[in-house]
């Protein structure tokens, strides 16, 4: 941590996190409390901030809702179950602080002594508490709408994982498995058309199996794309399979 931003006041760690959110945050007592780990207030009961264990609770619920949302725009036939593997392989600890890190979060906690010796600012769990915290606070002081905001900005590449299958839930690979062990052979994807800006694009791609159309889906990418067809293909043979 930058020895700099272990000396700093309260108004400049909340205003800290506003730049690190893009936010204001017009109540600033709950931003800082968004920050302020439960071991600090232990020692310094005199200051009167709240700790962040209740924003927490709240913020738990505000991640789980934002990103369900996403998942569900973005995967419009995924079932219950599906979804859920979706989300949970996005709303971990382990995720959690990942995004915390890479907003560099640690460095504004306000901490007590023990926990900051013991390594309290890189701690997964101390940081995805905390960025459920702040995400607890930003649904108090500005609403589910800048919620979303923040949310697309700090999680895009966690839901552009999933969508396009690098978060371990690759319906290709299942489908290419399935193909194979069934109807010895592989499916073949085709871009079938690519529409809109640079910065907006969206694939459309075709999924074959031998001489068979089988499935049509669009992403963000082409990875996506193929990924959206990949899961189709596997809904139909799945439907054939039951009906047969």
């Amino acid at each position: 941590m930058d020895e700099r931003m272990d000396k700093l006041s309260p108004e400049e760690r909340v205003s800290a996190l506003e730049a690190k959110l893009l936010l204001p945050f017009p109540d600033r007592t709950l931003a800082l409390s968004a920050v302020t780990h439960k071991s600090y207030t232990n020692e310094h009961r005199e200051d009167g901030t709240p700790d962040n264990e209740r924003l927490e609770f709240l913020g738990d619920a505000v991640v789980d809702l934002a990103i369900s949302h996403r998942l569900m725009e973005r995967f419009p036939h995924a079932t219950e179950g599906e979804l859920s593997k979706l989300r949970a392989l996005i709303v971990n600890e382990e995720g959690l602080a990942k995004v915390a890190r890479r907003m560099t979060l640690g460095d504004i906690l306000l901490l007590g002594r023990g926990e900051e010796m013991t390594g309290g600012r890189e701690k997964n769990s101390v940081l995805a508490d905390a960025l459920e915290a702040v995400l607890g606070a930003v649904y108090l002081c500005a609403g589910l709408g800048r919620v979303m905001e923040v949310v697309d900005r700090l999680f895009g590449d966690a839901l552009e994982g999933v969508a396009d299958g690098r978060y371990g839930y690759d319906y290709k690979t299942r489908l290419q498995e399935a193909v194979q062990n069934d109807l010895r052979t592989s499916p073949r994807y085709r871009v079938v058309s690519e529409t809109g800006p640079d910065h907006e694009k969206v694939f459309e791609v075709e999924v074959t199996i031998g001489s068979e159309l089988y499935a049509r889906a669009c992403g963000r990418s082409k990875k996506e794309a193929e990924q959206a067809a990949a899961r189709q293909t596997l809904e139909r043979l799945y439907e054939e399979r039951k009906g047969s």
